[in-house]
């Protein structure tokens, strides 16, 4: 591999790592606000008959209140370069996308957006260079 290509694939690493923290952060407050809302109006989520997951929209709620503050907390930790975060970030991005799969009958074209966006942030973080960030 010559210099130069070895640089621009350097630079394409720490860009990804950069996009994911933003992106960590960014999907965490979504939770958080997915969250307050099936909190405090939680006649915006239909209820499905039926539904293999079926919880009341209540817990529903207290669950992405919880997953969001934790992803916010380690794309935190990302950006500051805390050893722990990038294991962490896979971690919970895995766990938001479990639960957003789960929250499908719901909402599902919101459910499917954070999906999509755990897979990036869990594709950008696996392709982390710790030598190469912050």
């Amino acid at each position: 591999m010559t210099e130069r290509s070895a640089a621009v694939k350097s630079a394409w690493a720490e860009g990804l790592t950069y996009f994911a923290v933003a992106l960590l952060i960014t999907v965490g407050i979504f939770q958080v606000l997915q969250g307050l809302t099936a909190l405090f109006s939680g006649e915006l989520y239909v209820a499905v008959k039926g539904n293999m997951f079926a919880l009341n929209v209540t817990t529903w709620g207290w669950i992405h209140l919880v997953v969001g503050i934790i992803a916010f907390a380690v794309g935190v930790g990302l950006f500051y370069g805390a050893s722990w975060a990038r294991g962490a970030g896979m971690g919970i991005a895995v766990v938001q996308a479990i639960s957003q799969f789960m929250f499908l009958p719901y909402y599902p074209g919101w459910s499917i957006v954070i999906i999509a966006l755990d897979v990036a942030i869990i594709w950008a973080l696996a392709n982390y260079r710790s030598d190469k960030f912050m």
